[in-house]
């Protein structure tokens, strides 16, 4: 073989070469180059308005403020069956949870308005920053998932009837790991399954819990401040902290470029 042959097969392997890690780079063979960190969303309050069930709650318990205290036990009962045992998944501490409400109000819940209760959540809407600042980021060159405590089905069916699920590339569930946020495994599992370690994963939540346990974990964080929501002041602080999905969108691009 002559000399030049050899320097022209050579040379067009290079660039073949060069062209395949061009593709590799940009994720999906075009489109904008891949930027930063992962970005993985909380899913129920953070980018869903659980205030939508709040007609729900006023119409069995004749309070629609009785919606907090249900959230807010569901996700300490989460943490009590992952810290105690045995492994429950969230639809049916929810479950659990609105039963041990009612006792505790002596109201006698009926299967029909236990059913219309939990069947709701399925179909929370969307709060109005939300797919604006999702579109920003994917427009930016992000990679975007879901990281939830909800069942593999329930959080299929909310993004799909919030009109979300265009937008993230994978939806992850605890109930991969049997474990509840803001336990490190789920955020270790995610970015086993992306391919990335656990530093290149930025965890997107409204809620300090969330924000403690990806931080904990080795990820990098936003918290998103909606309306009576704080930061845990003991807890390491996220480098974003913005009052709504859209300002969080902006410092992202900003500080991950």
């Amino acid at each position: 073989m002559s000399s030049r042959r050899i320097f022209v097969e050579a040379t067009l392997a290079t660039v073949a070469f060069s062209a395949m890690a061009s593709v590799d780079a940009r994720g999906q063979g075009g489109g904008n180059q891949t930027r930063g960190r992962v970005l993985v969303f909380d899913v129920n309050e953070t980018m869903l308005d659980v205030g939508a069930l709040a007609p729900q709650f006023a119409r069995v318990f004749g309070r629609a403020e009785v919606l907090q205290e249900w959230f807010s036990n569901v996700l300490l009962y989460s943490n009590v069956v992952t810290v105690a045992g045995p492994y429950a998944d969230f639809g049916a501490i929810g479950g659990a949870v609105l039963d041990m409400v009612a006792a505790a109000r002596g109201i006698s819940l009926s299967a029909e308005d236990r059913q219309q209760v939990l069947a709701a959540v399925r179909t929370l809407p969307a709060h109005a920053d939300v797919r604006p600042a999702l579109e920003r980021l994917r427009g930016a060159g992000f990679r975007l998932a879901t990281l939830t405590n909800s069942p593999p089905a329930a959080v299929g069916a909310q993004l799909e009837n919030a009109g979300l699920s265009d937008l993230f590339e994978r939806s992850f569930s605890v109930d991969a790991v049997k474990r509840f946020k803001p336990s490190p495994e789920p955020y270790q599992y995610v970015a086993s399954q992306l391919g990335v370690a656990t530093n290149r994963l930025r965890m997107i939540a409204a809620h300090a819990w969330d924000v403690y346990g990806a931080l904990r974990a080795g990820c990098a964080a936003a918290f998103i401040a909606r309306p009576g929501k704080a930061l845990f002041p003991l807890g390491p602080q996220p480098d974003v902290i913005a009052p709504n999905m859209i300002a969080a969108a902006d410092r992202i691009v900003d500080i991950e470029a």
